[in-house]
């Protein structure tokens, strides 16, 4: 019978030490997956027809959208990223569109107020802590709470046919957090309105997306 040499002591080590370097990436990796990840609440409506594709279209500005800012601008990008990622294509200049495009986006703040939460809410000044096990007495002890504004951001967009103006297919996406948000936002907010296509779901439903 052939006999194998055991393992140095030195190799052992340096295998232990390869895959906990080996789990640390893997790891990092992750997180950085999560903190680029937008998770939108969607819900789609409409009645796409049956085996009719995606194709092109152009954006239709209402006359609120008139005439374009930098900020309307911005929204119209982030919405083309997300209705190219569900197949749709940008008509070219001067040649008919399958399909108009009407998009809009809204992004809201909440200041939070003392009565919000009041179970919770401590505001700047002096608050009266009761005693734990071991403790001598009851005490008084300086807290500062600095409490940061709620964003809601929301999306939508309707798709009508060209020709007859029917509208054929709306999606909106709603997210909420501690920022306005960036333009990456918005685009992966678009995409997720967009992720359904051509199906819908009335209920509001979760879909993620893996900013770039």
């Amino acid at each position: 019978m052939p006999l194998s040499a055991a393992p140095s002591p030195r190799h052992s080590a340096g295998r232990r030490a390869l895959g906990a370097v080996l789990l640390a990436a893997g790891a990092l990796l992750s997180g950085c997956a999560a903190l680029n990840t937008v998770t939108s609440e969607v819900s789609t409506h409409g009645q796409w027809p049956a085996g009719r594709p995606a194709g092109t279209y152009t954006i239709e500005r209402l006359p609120s959208q008139q005439p374009p800012t930098p900020q309307q601008d911005e929204v119209e990008q982030a919405a083309h990223q997300g209705l190219q990622a569900a197949g749709f294509r940008p008509a070219p200049d001067g040649a008919p569109a399958e399909f108009s495009v009407q998009i809009g986006a809204r992004i809201t703040r909440h200041d939070r107020a003392p009565w919000d939460d009041p179970l919770w809410w401590h505001p700047m000044g002096y608050r009266w802590h009761a005693p734990w096990p071991g403790a001598y007495s009851p005490f008084w002890a300086w807290h500062m709470r600095a409490d940061r504004p709620e964003y809601v951001r929301e999306v939508g967009l309707l798709i009508r046919d060209k020709a007859s103006t029917q509208p054929l297919y709306e999606a909106r996406a709603r997210t909420d957090g501690v920022t306005a948000g960036s333009n990456a936002l918005l685009a992966a907010m678009f995409t997720a309105a967009m992720k359904d296509f051509p199906a819908t779901r009335p209920e509001p439903h979760d879909i993620a997306i893996v900013m770039p």
